[in-house]
C-alpha cells in the first residue's frame, strides 16, 4: 500500500476532483448518447455479485465447494502450450477438473489422463457444475454425475436454471467489466493526460492502446443487452440478437490484443521508477478501485473476448430448440467463436516469443541462429529414441516448433538441464509413417517409428517412440506444424523484429539474474514422488502465469518461514 505522503507528492485531493469544463464537478455516472445515466456502484455490484468483484473471492469459493466433495471444471480460455512436463498443457475450450485452488495464481487440475500445475488466469469457471466430461472423470467425478443425473430428472425445471444462471453470469460479469474500463479511462487516462511531463502521448497509446474506444462500444453493447434482459424470468431473455447485431464491432479487439504484449513491456518499464508506481497507485486509491494493478485491469479486455463464446456454448447448451433465442444464440456462438480464434492465434504467437526465448536461454551449449529467426510458437515436446545407420540408439528430447524440430539431451544429474545437440529444418524434409516390423533400409526391427526424410540430399532421420499413442500424437504434430506454416503465410503472420530482439534480451538478462519478478521464466513446481493429494501442497509455484509474464510485482503472497527453509534446502531448484 502506498503511504498517503507519497500520494501527496503528486498531488492534493482538490487538485483531482474532477473538473468539468464550465467549473463544475462531473458527475461520476456514465452518460450514454441518450444522455441516460447507466452506472453501477461498487457497493451495488459487491452486493450483486460478490465473488465477481471482492479481491479472493472467487478462490474461496472454489476451494469451499472442493473441500465439500463437489466437482469442479473450468474451461480454457486460450491455449497453454509448455516445454514443461509439471505444467498442464490444453487447448482454448478444454475442459479442466480444478482440485487445489489455494495459490492464487497456478491451481492444480486434471486433463484427460495427467494432472499438473496450470495458470489460473487462463481459465474460466462454468456457472453449471452439474456435468463432468469424459476427459475430466474420476470414479468419484462419476458417483456425483450419477447423482446429478437423478437430480435432474426429478427437477424437470432445472434446466431453466440451469439457463438462468447462464444469462445472469453474462449480465453481472459485463455490468463489472463496464466498471472496470470505466475505472481505467477515468481512473488512470485522465490523470495521465493532466501529467504531460510524465507521459507523452505516445506513451499512453501503448500502454492503453484503443480502450476508449472498446468502453464507448461495450457501453452501447450493455445497453442493448439490458433492453433484451427479462429481469422477472431471466431464463426467457433473448440476448442473442445483441451478439449478431455488434459481431462486428468487436473486431476493434483485435487491434487491443495486439497492442497488449508491447503495453506491457512499455508499462514494466515505468514500474522500475518508484515516482511511476506511487502514481498508478495513487489512480487506483483515488478512484476507489479494487485492489488489482493496472497491468491487471489491462488484462480484462483480452480475457473477455475469448470468455465470450465460452459463455454462449454454455447458453446455447441450456437453450432448447423450442426457446425463441435459439436460432440466435446458435450464430452468435460461432460468431464469437470465430472472432476469438482470430485474436487468440495472434495473441499467443505474440506472447510466446518471450517464453521461447527464455527457454533458449536455458539450453546449455546452444549453437547457431537464435530459435526466434524463424519459429513463434512451440506445437509439441516430449521424448523420442533417435535411431543411427549402425543401429545405435539415443535417447533425446525433441521440441517441434514451426519450421524446426530441435534436439536436447537431459543432463544424468540434474534432469531439469538440457544441452543442445542439433536442430532439423522441417521445410527441408518430409515426414513418412514408418509400420512395425523389419525395414529393409535399415535392416531393423523397427515399432513405433517414424523417419523425416530430406527433400534434396539422401539424409533419413529415424525416430521411435516408447508407444503407438506417442507416435501419433508426433506424427499429429508434424502435420499440424506444415498446417501452422501455410496458416501464417497466408494471413501474413509475422513477429516484429524489435519485439523477437526484446524477448531475447529480456531472457539474457533473467538468466544472469539481472531482473526479478516480471522476467523470471513461469516453470511449474519441481515434481515430488508423493501422493496427489501431498504433491498439491509441497511446493507452490513461484512463478507468474505467462499471460502476466510482465507483472510489475512478485504475487502478492507471504510464504511462511517453513516453506522458505523448505526451498532453500531443496536440492537441484531450478
Amino acid at each position: 500500500m502506498v503511504a498517503r505522503g507519497e500520494i501527496a507528492r503528486f498531488w492534493s485531493l482538490e487538485s483531482l476532483h474532477m473538473v468539468s469544463s464550465d467549473g463544475g464537478a462531473e458527475s461520476s455516472a456514465l452518460v450514454d448518447d441518450n444522455g441516460s445515466e447507466e452506472d453501477f456502484s461498487y457497493e451495488e455490484l459487491c452486493q450483486a455479485n460478490p465473488r465477481y468483484l471482492q479481491p479472493g473471492g472467487e478462490q474461496l469459493a472454489i476451494n469451499e465447494l472442493i473441500s465439500d466433495g463437489s466437482v469442479v471444471c473450468a474451461e480454457a480460455l486460450w491455449d497453454h502450450v509448455t516445454m514443461d512436463d509439471q505444467e498442464l498443457g490444453f487447448k482454448a475450450g478444454d475442459v479442466i477438473q480444478v482440485l487445489e485452488a489455494s495459490n492464487k495464481d497456478w491451481w492444480w487440475g486434471r486433463n484427460e489422463d495427467k494432472e499438473a500445475w496450470f495458470p489460473a488466469s487462463f481459465v474460466r469457471l462454468r456457472v453449471n457444475q452439474e456435468e463432468l466430461p469424459e476427459s475430466c472423470r474420476s470414479s468419484h467425478g462419476e458417483e456425483q454425475d450419477e447423482d446429478t443425473s437423478k437430480a435432474r430428472h426429478k427437477h424437470p425445471e432445472s434446466q431453466q436454471q440451469m439457463r438462468t444462471n447462464v444469462i445472469q453470469e453474462i449480465m453481472n460479469t459485463e455490468r463489472v467489466y463496464i466498471k472496470h474500463l470505466k475505472d481505467i479511462c477515468e481512473g488512470y487516462i485522465r490523470q495521465c493526460r493532466k501529467h504531460t511531463g510524465m507521459f507523452t502521448v505516445a506513451q499512453l497509446a501503448t500502454i492503453f492502446g484503443n480502450i476508449e474506444d472498446i468502453y464507448k462500444f461495450q457501453r452501447k453493447f450493455l445497453k442493448d443487452l439490458e433492453k433484451q434482459y427479462n429481469k422477472e424470468e431471466p431464463h426467457l431473455s433473448e440476448i442473442g440478437s445483441c451478439f449478431l447485431q455488434h459481431q462486428e464491432g468487436f473486431a476493434i479487439y483485435s487491434e487491443y490484443c495486439n497492442n497488449h504484449p508491447g503495453a506491457c513491456v512499455e508499462l514494466s518499464n515505468l514500474m522500475k521508477q518508484s515516482r511511476y508506481r506511487h502514481f498508478f497507485e495513487a489512480c487506483r486509491l483515488l478512484q476507489q478501485m479494487i485492489d488489482i494493478a493496472l497491468d491487471g485491469f489491462l488484462l480484462t479486455p483480452v480475457q473477455k473476448i475469448c470468455k465470450y463464446p465460452l459463455q454462449l456454448a454454455e447458453l446455447l447448451k441450456y437453450t432448447t430448440q423450442e426457446h425463441s433465442d435459439y436460432n440466435n444464440i446458435k450464430a452468435a456462438y460461432e460468431a464469437m467463436k470465430n472472432v476469438a480464434c482470430l485474436i487468440n492465434e495472434r495473441k499467443r504467437k505474440l506472447e510466446s516469443i518471450d517464453k521461447i526465448a527464455r527457454w533458449q536461454v536455458s539450453i546449455v551449449g546452444w549453437e547457431g541462429l537464435d530459435i526466434l529467426d524463424r519459429s513463434s510458437e512451440l506445437i509439441h515436446s516430449g521424448e523420442l529414441t533417435k535411431i543411427t545407420r549402425q543401429g545405435k540408439s539415443q535417447q533425446r528430447i525433441f521440441f517441434l516448433f514451426d519450421h524446426q524440430l530441435v534436439s536436447c539431451k537431459k543432463d544424468m544429474l540434474r534432469r531439469d538441464m538440457l544441452y543442445y545437440k542439433g536442430r532439423m529444418d522441417m521445410d527441408e524434409v518430409e515426414l513418412v509413417d514408418v509400420e512395425d516390423g523389419r525395414d529393409k533400409d535399415w535392416n531393423l526391427s523397427m515399432r513405433n517409428a517414424f523417419k523425416l526424410v530430406s527433400k534434396t540430399t539422401d539424409e533419413v532421420h529415424l525416430f521411435c517412440a516408447r508407444k503407438q499413442e506417442d507416435k501419433a500424437r508426433w506424427l499429429q504434430a508434424c502435420a499440424d506444424e506444415r498446417q501452422r506454416v501455410q496458416e501464417d503465410q497466408q494471413m501474413g503472420m509475422e513477429i516484429p523484429e524489435n519485439q523477437k530482439k526484446l524477448a531475447m534480451l529480456n531472457a539474457q538478462k533473467a538468466g544472469h539474474g539481472k531482473s526479478k519478478g516480471y522476467s523470471s521464466c513461469p516453470v511449474a513446481p519441481p515434481h515430488q514422488n508423493l501422493p496427489p493429494l501431498h504433491q498439491r501442497h509441497i511446493t507452490v509455484p513461484t512463478s507468474i502465469p505467462q499471460q502476466q509474464v510482465f507483472a510489475l510485482a512478485e504475487p502478492k503472497r507471504k510464504p511462511s518461514l517453513f516453506w522458505h527453509t523448505f526451498h532453500k534446502l531443496t536440492p537441484f531448484r531450478k
